[in-house]
């Protein structure tokens, strides 16, 4: 295996690691916008861990390491026409704050953009 440098994340086998990480990241988010819609709800575990998924996709790929995958644009585009809609659609329900509600959804929105703009420089 190649190394190029002195850093943590500077060789194929870190790539590799790093890629494996990012891999399962991906597939569990995917997953979770592949089942039953209602576990993407803003009280549910999903509907929780799937945006922390995505913040942690986006903190590993803008670090530039080789390895860090991201899915295509498409995918990204797909994942977002999943989750808001079923977040918009029941987040009234919880009867949350109007400031907590406002802040709440523009988070998502960065967060998902932030994946979008990284699909689009890696793609």
């Amino acid at each position: 295996m190649g190394t190029w440098g002195s850093g943590n994340f500077d060789s194929d086998a870190a790539a590799d690691h790093l890629s494996g990480i990012t891999g399962r990241l991906v597939e569990r988010i995917a997953e979770a916008m592949a089942g039953d819609p209602v576990c993407l709800e803003p009280d549910e575990y999903e509907g929780v861990t799937v945006p922390c998924d995505i913040e942690l996709l986006c903190l590993i790929a803008e670090q530039g390491y080789a390895g860090a995958g991201v899915p295509e644009p498409a995918v990204v585009a797909g994942w977002r026409e999943t989750f808001m809609p079923v977040w918009e659609g029941t987040i009234d329900d919880l009867e949350p704050t109007p400031e907590y509600k406002e802040e709440r959804r523009a988070e998502l929105i960065r967060t998902f953009d932030r994946l979008a703009a990284l699909a689009e420089r890696a793609h």
